[in-house]
């Protein structure tokens, strides 16, 4: 895991969440995380389907259909199709929109701290970890924020 992570490259947190503003599951397109963009496009689908008056989605997903749909899609257009939703549904899409940039952004941060960590590594440095749950701990406390452990100071 460790060569995997010495060849991925740092990620614009705030470039994914515009990204992801967008169109939601775009910015995981962009952190190359494959099943949580699926996961979040189709949900933010599902949410749509779910939120929809009757009416306002073709009914049939034939190629020329959806040709049609995005090709007359304008801010006008959807402004009208969210202007025609009971808030409970916009609410419902919001919060999918919410949920997703959220877990863009962390996911953007953590890629950047596997990155840091394999690249503190490969420089020869030696994390210190915790005797008791194996998390990398700060050198410059004597316990284990993660699961309190006190630990042994080292000599010098």
């Amino acid at each position: 895991m460790a060569q995997e992570d010495t060849n991925r490259s740092r990620k614009r947190p705030w470039f994914a969440v515009g990204l992801t503003m967008l169109v939601p599951g775009l910015g995981h397109l962009y952190l190359r995380l494959w099943g949580r963009a699926v996961l979040w496009i189709v949900m933010t689908g599902l949410g749509l389907t779910l939120a929809a008056p009757a009416g306002a989605l073709p009914n049939a997903f034939a190629f020329e259909a959806m040709l049609a749909a995005l090709s007359a899609l304008t801010v006008g257009a959807v402004l009208d199709f969210f202007s025609s939703l009971p808030l409970e549904s916009v609410v419902l899409l919001c919060g999918v929109l919410a949920l997703c940039i959220v877990d863009v952004y962390l996911m953007a941060l953590r890629r950047n701290a596997l990155v840091d960590r394999a690249e503190r590594v490969a420089a020869g440095e030696q994390p210190r970890q915790c005797p008791n749950c194996g998390r990398e701990v700060d050198p410059d406390i004597d316990f284990c924020h993660w699961c309190t452990t006190e630990l042994a100071a080292e000599k010098e």
